[in-house]
Formats: structure tokens, C-alpha cells, sequence
């Protein structure tokens, strides 16, 4: 993961320096608009910074950087007033506000799937109770449908035990 740093002030390759060394990612300082362009056509950054001068001066290239970033978090940040620690502080916050982000994504996908795994295994598990039911029903198919029914019997006992970290579990196995 990288971050693009975007400002044309003196000193900003010594704070990506610093952001580098805190936060243990490369840092690539673009100098304008064509520079930030560029750099976003070579690569994806986990974040985009720009400098909240050019971002009001030029509102046109702030527009063509944030269309660009893709899934990078965006920020604005005052560079005349913010040293490196709150950039830096900044940049930590919303790596961490984005890593919270796609865990509840994770975890709400999980869960949406679980359900749909139980709704289908009770759905197997009735209509082959029910098949099973008929009378006319020929002795080699019927064994395949007690099969199928021992089967998602058993695969909604394991998907229904207690204290078992199913969510987890599947979240695991996909």
C-alpha cells in the first residue's frame, strides 16, 4: 500500500519522509495535477492527499483527482497549518476508519450468506421430507432422498450448534 501525497509546497518530500517512516508505507509526492494524474495512471494508493490550496484554487483538478483515486481514501488537508504529525494522524485515522469499514462489510456478507445457507438447507431438507412422504415413490429413489435429507439434516445441526462461530467459520472457508 502507498500513499500519494499531493501539494507543491517546499518540504513536502521531508514529510513524506516522515509519513513514510510512522506509517511504514511508500509515499509518492506529486507536485500538481498533471503529476498527481500521472502517478494515479501508474498505481492505486490506499490514500490521496491533496493540499486544500490547490484543492480551492484549482477545483477542476481536485475534481479529476478525486474521479481518479478509485477505492483510495481521499483527503484534504491544510498544509500551510498542518505539520506532519497531523498528517499523519489523519492518515492513520482513516486507514483505520476504512479497515472498520470493510470488517462490518465482511462480516454483514457473512451473515447475509449464513442465512441464505440455512434457508436453502431447511428448503432441502423439507422437500425431501416431503418427497419422501409420497407413496409411489420407488424404493432406489427414495434411499437417494433419505441421503439427501440425512445430509442437510446434518448440515443444519452443524450450521445450528451452539457457541460455534459459524459466521466466522464460513467468513473462513470462503
Amino acid at each position: 500500500m502507498s500513499i500519494l501525497i499531493v501539494t507543491g509546497i517546499e518540504g513536502a518530500h521531508n514529510c513524506a519522509e516522515s509519513v513514510k517512516a510512522q506509517l511504514g508505507m511508500d509515499v509518492e509526492v506529486a507536485e500538481g495535477r498533471k503529476a498527481a494524474l500521472a502517478a494515479l495512471r501508474r498505481r492505486e494508493f490506499a490514500a490521496i492527499v491533496v493540499d486544500e490550496s490547490i484543492a480551492e484554487c484549482d477545483q477542476a483538478a481536485a475534481t479529476a483527482i478525486w474521479e481518479r483515486a478509485g477505492l483510495a481514501i481521499p483527503l484534504q488537508i491544510n498544509f500551510a497549518l498542518a505539520g506532519a504529525a497531523r498528517l499523519i494522524r489523519e492518515i492513520r485515522a482513516a486507514l483505520h476508519r476504512r479497515e472498520r469499514e470493510q470488517e462490518l462489510a465482511r462480516r454483514a456478507a457473512t451473515a447475509a450468506i449464513e442465512t441464505e445457507v440455512k434457508t436453502t438447507v431447511a428448503g432441502l431438507l423439507l422437500h425431501s421430507q416431503l418427497a419422501l412422504s409420497g407413496v409411489d415413490v420407488p424404493s432406489p429413489v427414495a434411499e437417494k432422498l433419505r441421503v439427501v435429507a440425512d445430509l442437510a439434516r446434518s448440515l443444519r445441526q452443524q450450521l445450528s450448534e451452539p457457541g460455534r462461530e459459524s459466521a466466522e467459520s464460513l467468513h473462513r472457508a470462503l
